[in-house]
C-alpha cells in the first residue's frame, strides 16, 4: 500500500490523513537532503558565521564582508541557514537563531561538523566503503591507530587528541551525573586522551585520585591538561597500549568513556579481560558511550556510528545487551544500564568484577 501511487494520491487528498502524509513527506525529503543540509552547516561553521553573528545583528553586506563572501553567496548561506533555525532574519538584519546559539554553545559539535569533511569522502561511495570492509579512507588517517595498534608520535596524535578533548565533555556530564564516583577512592580511565573526562570528574569528586592510561604521545598531552587544570598532584597519566601492556593495579573503578565501540569483537574483547585482570575483587567497570538500539536514539547507532565507525576502520555500535554479554564473558557480573539524560550522547553500563 505505502509504495502505491493511487494510496499516496487517496491519504493526501484525505483530510484526516493529510496531515500525516505531510510529516511523512517532509521526513523522506529531509533523508535525501540531509548532504546539504549537512553542508550548509559545514560552511556556517568554517566561516565563522556564527561568532560573527553572536556579536549582535548584522545586514547581509556587512556579514559577507566579515565571512569572506559576496553579497549574493552571503545571502544564499543565511537563507538556507535561516531555513534550518540555524540563523534568524529581522527585518533587514540577522542574527543566531536557537539552533546556531546551541552550535555555539557546544565546541564539540563544532570540531566534529568541522572533521566530517574526510567523513564524507569515505562516503561518496558508500559501496565501495562496504565491499572492502571499511577503513583505507581520509577518515582512518584521522583515527589512524585504528589501523595501526600502539602507534602515534606527538604529531600524529595531535589532531585526533584535540577532537577527542572537545567533544568528550558532551559525554563527560553525562556519565558523571549517572553514577555514583565518589564511592570510589581511585578511578583510572582508559584510552582516556587528553583528560577531558578525568577533568571533569576531577572537579566534581575533589578526593578521588585518578589514573589515565593511552597511548605514551596521548597520555603526555594529558599531563600538560592535568597541571592547567591544577590536577597534576592527584592524577597519575600513564603511557602505554591498552591492548597489549598490563593495566595499572590499585584502581577501584575503570571507565570506558567513547572507547568500546571504537574496536571490533576481538581486541574489544581482550580489552575487557585485561581490565577484569587489572581490577580487585569486587572492582567496578563504567562503560559509557552511544549504544546501538536506543530507544529513541536508533538512528545515532547503527546509521551514524555504524557507518562512521565503517569508514573509521575499526569498531562497531553495540547494544545494551550484547555489551552486558560480553562483560559475562570477560568474567564480570551484575552488568547494569543506567539512565542517562541524553541518550542520544550517551548510554551507560556498569558491571562488577567477582
Amino acid at each position: 500500500m505505502l509504495a502505491s501511487p493511487r494510496f499516496h494520491k487517496w491519504v493526501t487528498r484525505f483530510p484526516l490523513t493529510r496531515p500525516l502524509a505531510r510529516r511523512r513527506a517532509g521526513a523522506l525529503f529531509d533523508l535525501v537532503a540531509g548532504f546539504t543540509y549537512s553542508q550548509i552547516l559545514a560552511a556556517c561553521i568554517d566561516s565563522g558565521l556564527f561568532d560573527v553573528l553572536a556579536e549582535g545583528p548584522q545586514d547581509t553586506a556587512a556579514i559577507a564582508k566579515r565571512i569572506d563572501l559576496p553579497v549574493a553567496g552571503a545571502e544564499r548561506l543565511l537563507r538556507g541557514a535561516a531555513a534550518l533555525d540555524l540563523v534568524e532574519a529581522v527585518g533587514e538584519h540577522w542574527m543566531l537563531g536557537s539552533g546556531g546559539a546551541s552550535l555555539r554553545g557546544n565546541r564539540g559539535i563544532g570540531e566534529m561538523v568541522a572533521h566530517h569533511r574526510l567523513l564524507y569522502a569515505d562516503l561518496a561511495d558508500p559501496l565501495a566503503l562496504l565491499r572492502r570492509g571499511g577503513g583505507g579512507g581520509a577518515l582512518s588517517g584521522l583515527w589512524h591507530y585504528a589501523e595501526a595498534s600502539g602507534t602515534g608520535d606527538a604529531t600524529a596524535v595531535a589532531a585526533y587528541s584535540a577532537l577527542m578533548a572537545a567533544s568528550q565533555p558532551m559525554v563527560a556530564t553525562q556519565a558523571i551525573d549517572a553514577y555514583p564516583f565518589d564511592k570510589h577512592r581511585k578511578l583510572l580511565d582508559v584510552g582516556g586522551g587528553e583528560g577531558a573526562f578525568l577533568t571533569a570528574v576531577g572537579a566534581r569528586v575533589p578526593k578521588l585520585e585518578l589514573g589515565l592510561f593511552d597511548l605514551p604521545a596521548v597520555a603526555e598531552r594529558a599531563r600538560t591538561r592535568f597541571d592547567s587544570a591544577g590536577l597534576g598532584e592527584r592524577t597519575t597519566a600513564h603511557g602505554g597500549d591498552f591492548l597489549r601492556d598490563s593495566l595499572p593495579r590499585g584502581y577501584d573503578i575503570i571507565s570506558l568513556i567513547r572507547v568500546l565501540h571504537d574496536h571490533d569483537d576481538g581486541p574489544a574483547m581482550a580489552l575487557l579481560r585485561n581490565i577484569h585482570t587489572a581490577l580487585p575483587h569486587g572492582g567496578t567497570l563504567f562503560i559509557a558511550e552511544p549504544m546501538a538500539q536506543t530507544p529513541g536514539a536508533e538512528s545515532v547507532g547503527d546509521a551514524y556510528f555504524g557507518f562512521y565507525l565503517l569508514a573509521m576502520g575499526s569498531g562497531r555500535p553495540r547494544s545494551r545487551e550484547e555489551i552486558s554479554a560480553m562483560l559475562r564473558e570477560a568474567g564480570f557480573s551484575r552488568p547494569r544500564h543506567l539512565h542517562t539524560a541524553m541518550p542520544l550522547t550517551a548510554s551507560a553500563i556498569v558491571a562488577s568484577r567477582t
